[in-house]
């Protein structure tokens, strides 16, 4: 999946972020820590401004991140995309028709191994690999998996941008709101290219 040359997908984690996130020219962004109540404000505010919303359903506080739960939000509020660990999560929101985003923690070799074999089961549209600060293991997931791979975690700076994508993700999530603005010209610009 290509992200339409966006290469930085912000993601908020307060409402006056994700208002922030939806002025900027971005046309895909993440929404992360949000509580149940302000979800249809939340999801009301970017559909009003055509862009494309992905919901981290594990951090909807008052709500299950369960295949129940994730049928309501994908007829309820009709997000671009729903994130999680959770298997039936990502089964429901395929089944949906919605993008599902299989968001995995890599600390060694063994939760590699075990990554793989839960996205051989699960066959999420996209990957998100954190910490996304690491280049080998961006490359050894793309390898091993050949699934569009967005980076996330430990991305501080424009240098970990440009290697999360040298090594082969598609676009990295951050709730770095300044790396936002740094890349915001190459968005208007349109040479957002840090190959």
């Amino acid at each position: 999946m290509k992200f339409y040359e966006q290469r930085i997908l912000p993601a908020s984690r307060q409402m006056k972020d994700l208002e922030k996130a939806v002025a900027s020219p971005y046309e895909y962004l993440v929404l992360l820590d949000v509580h149940i109540a302000q979800l249809k404000h939340a999801c009301s505010i970017v559909q009003q401004a055509n862009k494309k919303l992905f919901l981290h359903i594990d951090l909807i506080q008052g709500l299950q991140s369960d295949a129940h739960a994730t049928e309501y939000l994908c007829q309820e509020y009709r997000p671009f995309g729903i994130l999680s660990t959770k298997s039936s999560v990502i089964q429901k929101a395929k089944q949906k028709g919605v993008i599902a985003v299989q968001r995995i923690f890599l600390i060694d070799n063994s939760a590699l191994e075990k990554s793989c074999k839960l996205l051989e089961s699960t066959q999420p549209d996209v990957i998100e690999v954190l910490p996304g600060g690491m280049p080998s293991v961006i490359r050894k997931v793309k390898a091993r998996t050949n699934l569009p791979i967005l980076a996330g975690g430990f991305i501080s700076t424009s240098e970990d941008v440009r290697l999360a994508l040298e090594a082969g993700a598609e676009a990295v999530t951050t709730s770095n709101k300044r790396l936002w603005t740094e890349c915001e010209k190459k968005v208007i610009d349109n040479v957002y290219n840090f190959n």
